[in-house]
Formats: C-alpha cells, structure tokens, sequence
C-alpha cells in the first residue's frame, strides 16, 4: 500500500529547506555573534550540566508516565471486553490513514469516528467492531460481514519502518474504502505484530468471513493462495544455498 511514502518525501523536503535556511542564518549572522559571545556573562558548566540533566529526567519520567497509564487503559478495556463480548480481540495502533477511512465511510452516520492511540478490536461471527475506552469500552465502529467486501494482507509505511497491515475493504451507505489496520505486537520492544503471528490473524478473519457469509447464503469472496510464513532458518538456508552456487 505505502500510501504514507508521498507524505514522508514533502516532509522530508520542507525538513531540509529548513535546516538550510537555520545554517543560512547561521552564517549570516556569524560577525554579530562573535562580537556579542565575548559580552555574555560566563556561565557555570556543571551548572547547565545539571540543569539539563533534571530536564531530561523529568520529561523521560512524563513519558514512562503516559505510558504506564495507555498499558493500563489498554489492559483494562481488554478484560472488560473478554468477560463480556465473545470472538477473537486484537489490539489495533491508531493510524491517520485508518481515521480518515472510517470517518470518509460513515460520513452519513452520526457524529466523527475518534479511536485511542491503542483501540481494540473484536472479529466474532456477526463482523469486526472497533473498541474505545477502557475499564467501561464503548463501540466506536462496527461492520458486519455482508458489508466486509475484502480481507487481504499489505504494508505501510511508519516512519523509517514498513508494518503490515490487514485491509478490510468494507461497502457502507454505497461508499467502497479499505481501512488498513496495524496490529500492535504487545511485546516490548515491538512496535507493530508481524511475521506468523501477524498471518495467523489473517487467515483467522479471512476464515470467519467466508463461515459468516456462507451461513447467510452469500457470495463468497474468491480464495487466495496460502499466505507462506519464510522461518529465519528457512531464509538463512536459502541464503547460503544460492552463495554455496554462485561459487
């Protein structure tokens, strides 16, 4: 999909236009600073030293904070929605793209879609619904299954970093939108859920929207071929496989 890849070029251009216009100044500015750096008062070193310090401290202790409290949220809005709700529960990453899709497909319902930087999401037998809140969740979207079109794994990209998303092509109050959705891997140090576990969830949607479909005596969508899982070791053993004929 990498639908995010002409935003980061035109944010990567204005960055660089203003890095060259801050060293442009810079430059220009050199005679008046020379002769205004010997007037200043002299600083203690250990002093800013300090001083920076505690800054970084603090704000690294706002960021612990904030993230402490989503995993809590996140937690708490999970087992609120397994003691209540039944199907398979993933936790979805917010994404722009996501936001504007959902909101451009129920533009004729009421109100705006808004999801949490961490929103769960529901797949049971009746379609896929999409979770805000936490402790007390409440729905911000559902679609049921006759209106799900599509199930199909792509990419985007975040950042520096290609993710897999699952794109759910959905047809709502005559509109036809796909909304790319970014699995979280609820590991440390993993941003976004990927590889096996990420094609399990694939296979599991595609499964439950083709059993839902034909229990309704509906079209069902075409297969696709098996979605393959390439394992380190398989890739590695390949890889010394085509060096071992090149020699």
């Amino acid at each position: 999909m990498n639908t995010a890849a002409p935003h980061r070029v035109g944010l990567t251009v204005l960055v660089g236009l203003a890095a060259a216009a801050v060293v442009a100044g810079l430059v220009a500015a050199s005679p008046m600073l020379d002769q205004l750096m010997p007037r200043l008062p002299a600083m203690p070193t250990t002093s800013i030293a300090v001083g920076f310090a505690a800054i970084g401290v603090i704000v690294l202790a706002i960021w612990a904070l904030v993230q402490l409290s989503r995993a809590a949220r996140t937690r708490a809005r999970r087992n609120a929605l397994a003691s209540t709700v039944r199907g398979e529960l993933s936790c979805g990453i917010r994404s722009g793209l996501l936001i504007r899709s959902l909101n451009e497909l129920l533009a004729d319902d009421a109100g705006t879609v808004r999801l949490g930087a961490r929103y769960s999401i529901v797949v049971d037998e009746l379609g896929v619904a999409f979770w805000n809140g936490g402790g007390r969740p409440h729905r911000a979207a559902y679609f049921p299954w006759r209106e799900v079109r599509n199930i199909r794994a792509d990419t985007m990209v975040v950042g520096a970093a290609v993710v897999s998303v699952i794109v759910l092509r959905v047809r709502h109050n005559g509109s036809s939108i796909e909304l790319p959705i970014m699995l979280s891997a609820g590991r440390f140090g993993r941003y976004a859920m990927g590889d096996a576990p990420f094609f399990a969830v694939v296979r599991s949607w595609k499964a439950k929207h083709r059993a839902a479909l034909a229990a309704e005596g509906l079209e069902l969508p075409p297969l696709t071929a098996p979605i393959p899982i390439i394992r380190p070791e398989a890739a590695a053993a390949a890889s010394a496989a085509a060096a071992a004929a090149r020699r």
